[in-house]
């Protein structure tokens, strides 16, 4: 008897032509979007197709884990040529949220690799924060725009921008590093010995307005009175 996950697996199959001509060739893009809204998962469907990218589009995060297979049930069907490159989830869905998504797919030793990306209308830094210490590759706030769908592709397809940041920054940081263990600070000036004091005795005596300086030097710099 096929399980809910196979039974899901095949409905969604049918979206896809896999005969003749396998619409997953090389260089294109295969996006689960997962969204409880019909028309935010029809806008973001339609985005991704707009950017050349093959979409399977559900409606929760339960439904979600049952496609990838990490919903607890065994299942006895490959679907080796509907390989997921990205996913795409909104923060606020009832039974399941983004962020409970999230946590389920990097504890999965097949799916902690594929790039996760969190869509809320919510801009609010500390769950921005918390998902991104998750895990989640990025966090963009609804509506979402094709600018958006068309950075996250060339972010997958090439590396992105943001790859070449990071190693730039770690580059920075270690060159800071290895700068400030190499430098040594610079010598003090020295005075000239004339006006250099002996700071090597144990004590020095008190100081009076008419007292001298005490000076090394037992030469002292001749005063001349004009007649």
């Amino acid at each position: 008897m096929a399980t809910a996950g196979e039974i899901l697996r095949r409905n969604l199959t049918e979206s896809f032509d896999l005969s003749g001509d396998s619409q997953m060739g090389s260089g294109e893009l295969h996006v689960l979007a997962v969204d409880d809204s019909h028309v935010d998962r029809k806008v973001i469907e339609r985005l991704l197709k707009i950017s050349s990218c093959k979409v399977t589009a559900v409606d929760s995060g339960t439904r979600a884990l049952q496609y990838l297979g990490l919903d607890g049930e065994k299942s006895s069907v490959g679907f080796d040529n509907m390989k997921v490159n990205l996913i795409i989830t909104d923060y606020s869905m009832p039974g399941m949220t983004g962020y409970e998504l999230l946590k389920k797919i990097k504890e999965s030793s097949a799916f902690r690799k594929v790039p996760v990306v969190i869509m809320s209308s919510e801009n609010i830094l500390t769950q921005i924060d918390r998902c991104l210490e998750e895990g989640a590759e990025d966090y963009i706030v609804k509506p979402v725009k094709l600018s958006d769908v068309n950075r996250l592709k060339n972010f997958m397809m090439g590396g992105g921008e943001r790859k070449e940041t990071e190693e730039k920054k770690n580059h920075k940081r270690t060159f800071s590093v290895d700068y400030n263990a190499s430098s040594t600070p610079s010598p003090l000036p020295q005075l000239s010995q004339p006006f250099a004091c002996n700071l090597a005795s144990s004590q020095l005596p008190p100081l009076s307005p008419s007292s001298p300086l005490p000076c090394s030097s037992s030469k002292r710099p001749r005063l001349h009175t004009m007649d």
